[in-house]
């Protein structure tokens, strides 16, 4: 489907960066540090005025390059991210060897994942274990739901419109809900190696059909064997169980809490079909997969004997543009920008498209209360009028693009006036190769997705690899929330 085949009533806008005032490009936070030390530069040039050939110059350079960009960050951050890296590389901090650790931290995952703990419990409304995966660190429970693969660009325009509908009813849900402190919806895109396809025609194949339909099928499963990919979607939804008049004392209550809570959100209608929510062999399935995408289809059997450490890799290296864990190697890219125009509801679809390399694509959500919502609005209302203000007393008056960008930041006040709900949300995509030498070749098509999306503008998590990998595993780690 082309852009040009959505009806006006499907494309959607109103996406905006946040965006404080402050001095030529940089934030408010930014000035305001610029502003004092420069008092400071000049309190200790008053006394010792040889000391501004050094401190002048020193902070006009930092200002320069918190004012200049790169990749779509400051270029002080940007660098800084590099230096703590390359810090961190020297200490031995970027490299993961499971069989080298003592006890317990053996029984860990790597990474921003050491805090997570895989908690067994049983779903007495549907008879079934469930798998809630706990932040021993913050507390949070993280209750996933499989959802089973689908789509709407078949469906007509009423049904697309009703989903939508559907989804901001469950996000409005979400900001009134103290408990939950955000969600993501993951869809992962593996490709298989044909036995999927054989194994499903083999038990599907009838001797008594006709010898071309025989035929025929014969020779697709023998002549395309890599067509197939397997599709597995699933919505992680974050709680806190103690966030509440009567807070749970123990482990269970709060498991029981977060699994009651997450039963409130009402997900039909939304478009996407409820599988059943995760067990503990599902979220093992999911998070050994992620690290080794060559046991995809290995049976359930394996899967239940693995502990949640062993679901991790044994090594792993955290490089500034790459991942690597047992063999395979990841690269994961961040959302940099959305497209100030209007866009079609399928602006995803290339990124969801099956490729030669396993791909997973997250969207991780906050949604923030009315109170807070409008409180941001407000603020990003006056921040886009001062920065008019400013550059309109330099140059005479304002750009066209600052003009635009207060123009969105009112139409988004108006609508959450209305009774729309402000999200923080964002965008990430892994793609992992299972041979270093196909390195190149996943890089190449993850970029090709990007550009294909026709105005998504991604770029690499420079220096945060490992965290962005896996920020998109069902392991309840959630960046957005504070």
């Amino acid at each position: 489907m082309t852009t040009h085949d959505v009806p006006d009533g499907l494309r959607v806008q109103g996406f905006r960066t946040r965006r404080s005032f402050g001095f030529a490009a940089m934030s408010q936070q930014a000035t305001i540090a610029a502003a004092l030390v420069l008092i400071a530069d000049g309190t200790l040039g008053a006394r010792f005025p040889g000391s501004l050939l050094v401190t002048v110059p020193l902070t006009l350079a930092l200002a320069g390059l918190t004012a200049a960009r790169r990749h779509g960050m400051p270029a002080l951050a940007y660098y800084w991210a590099v230096f703590a890296w390359r810090r961190a590389d020297r200490a031995g901090a970027t490299s993961y060897r499971r069989v080298l650790l003592p006890q317990p931290y053996a029984l860990d995952l790597p990474g921003v994942g050491a805090s997570s703990v895989l908690v067994a419990a049983h779903d007495p409304t549907t008879d079934r274990p469930v798998g809630v995966v706990h932040d021993r660190s913050t507390g949070a429970m993280t209750v996933t739901t499989l959802l089973a693969p689908g789509g709407t660009l078949m469906a007509p325009t009423s049904a697309v419109r009703a989903g939508v509908r559907t989804w901001s009813s469950v996000l409005d849900e979400m900001s009134i809900d103290e408990q939950i402190l955000g969600a993501q919806v993951t869809i992962q895109i593996t490709p298989g190696a044909g036995e999927a396809l054989a194994d499903d025609v083999r038990a599907r194949r009838r001797p008594d059909a006709p010898r071309l339909a025989l035929d025929t099928i014969d020779e697709l499963v023998r002549t395309t064997p890599r067509a197939t990919a397997s599709v597995t979607q699933w919505m992680s939804v974050s709680v806190d169980p103690t966030a509440t008049a009567n807070p749970p004392v123990d482990l269970a209550e709060q498991v029981a809490e977060a699994l009651r809570v997450v039963d409130t959100l009402d997900m039909s209608g939304t478009g996407a079909d409820i599988v059943r929510r995760a067990t503990p062999d599902d979220l093992r399935r999911l998070v050994r997969c992620a690290f080794d995408p060559g046991v995809h289809d290995a049976r359930e059997e394996q899967f239940a004997e693995l502990s949640w450490g062993e679901c991790g890799p044994v090594a792993a290296d955290d490089l500034q543009e790459e991942y690597v864990h047992d063999g395979s190697v990841s690269v994961s890219w961040v959302l940099r920008e959305m497209p100030r125009r209007p866009i079609p509801y399928s602006v995803l679809l290339p990124l969801l498209s099956p490729g030669r390399f396993q791909r997973r694509v997250t969207l991780s959500y906050r949604v923030l209360d009315p109170r807070e919502g409008e409180a941001v609005l407000e603020r990003e209302i006056s921040n886009a009028e001062q920065r008019a203000a400013a550059t309109a007393q330099v140059r005479g008056r304002a750009t066209w693009s600052q003009k635009a960008d207060r123009q969105r930041a009112e139409r988004a006040a108006h609508q959450a006036a209305s009774g729309a709900q402000v999200v923080d949300w964002t965008l990430r995509v892994t793609t992992t190769a299972r041979r270093a030498a196909d390195l190149p070749g996943a890089r190449q098509e993850l970029e090709r997705a990007v550009k294909a999306t026709k105005g998504i503008r991604m770029r690499p998590a420079f220096g945060a690899q490992a965290a962005t990998f896996m920020a998109g595993l069902p392991i309840g780690y959630q960046p957005l929330v504070k």
